[in-house]
């Protein structure tokens, strides 16, 4: 069985990090065979074709197919797994609504596609931001599809955060467990530093500077993306790649607990129902999580998850009309 994976935004910097990684076999393993749709913009499909040929001249053995195209529902078609990464960027003078509305417009198109070609256990994993919202979108207009197997990305923010305090502590990461993002991906994002391990203690005794880790370490995590940009005139690209691998692999295998964003319904936490929100999740089956129970909120945490939870209540209001 091949299996079929689409990536949208194709021609993106994120994209073309992303696809030899996929092709290469670093999500499914080696030895699966998979075929790669790619969705572009009609103004990029030419140059996507350049793409392909690299794709082709890498001589990956189990890539079987590469198809791309302009039209969602014929690159969906038969999918089992969609990483959308394609959304416009916010451009100077641009209001965060009006990039809600404009990206919510193409979710729109895309949940429609999904609902009518992709398979009905797909899994879709987005990424173009702001992704919680825009997932909330694709999964109203993809009823046919289980709104479980929706998930916005927060592991890129899980990642940056488990790498400060690694730093901070002077441990390797892999030394370092436990860490989730709560919330939104955007400025209001919580890094959980509270429920966080550091070689099997709790971080909060291996860090005792309570001040860094509520301000610095919070801050930076926000934003680091802002700070990749400023460096390198760019948004991060190889690092939202990396982490759209952990991402959809924590979805395939089951692993520790990991950060992901998804339907806030008959969540433990009293979070807002209706809402893509993050919380920590553990492998259920296949592309489903269960949200795990027993974090402790403290105040300060208590406090930060009120904030994102209103903005994305607000996002969501922003967005009503699209959501009828």
């Amino acid at each position: 069985m091949v299996r079929r994976i689409a990536v949208t935004g194709g021609g993106g910097q994120i994209a073309y990090s992303l696809l030899f990684r996929i092709a290469s076999g670093e999500l499914f393993g080696k030895e699966e065979p998979i075929a790669l749709n790619i969705l572009e913009v009609p103004t990029g499909v030419d140059g996507l074709k350049g793409v392909v040929m690299e794709l082709e001249d890498c001589g990956f053995p189990h890539l079987k197919e590469v198809k791309i195209g302009s039209d969602p529902e014929e690159i969906f078609g038969d999918v089992d797994v969609a990483i959308l990464v394609g959304s416009k960027p916010r451009g100077p003078g641009m209001e965060r609504k009006d990039l809600l509305t404009d990206n919510g417009k193409i979710f729109v198109g895309q949940g429609k596609a999904l609902n009518q070609a992709a398979k009905k256990d797909a899994l879709v994993f987005v990424v173009g931001n702001p992704c919680n919202t825009n997932c909330l979108i694709a999964m109203h207009h993809a009823p046919d599809l289980p709104r479980e197997n929706f998930h916005a990305m927060t592991r890129l923010d899980q990642n940056r955060a488990r790498y400060q305090l690694a730093k901070k502590a002077g441990v390797p990461i892999d030394a370092v467990d436990n860490v989730v993002i709560w919330g939104n991906h955007s400025a209001t994002q919580v890094p959980d530093f509270v429920n966080a391990t550091i070689e099997g203690k709790k971080a909060t005794t291996v860090i005792s500077d309570r001040g860094w880790l509520e301000g610095e370490f919070v801050e930076t995590v926000q934003k680091r993306g802002a700070q990749v940009i400023n460096a390198r005139g760019k948004s991060s690209a190889a690092s939202a790649a990396n982490a759209i691998l952990d991402g959809v692999h924590s979805l395939y295998k089951e692993g520790p607990v990991f950060s992901s964003s998804i339907c806030s319904n008959k969540n433990p936490y009293g979070i807002s129902e209706g809402l893509v929100f993050s919380f920590p999740c553990r492998l259920k089956e296949r592309g489903k999580v269960d949200i795990v129970e027993g974090f402790e909120i403290d105040p300060f945490l208590k406090e930060k998850l009120a904030a994102t939870e209103k903005e994305l209540l607000e996002e969501r209001d922003a967005v009503k009309h699209l959501l009828s």
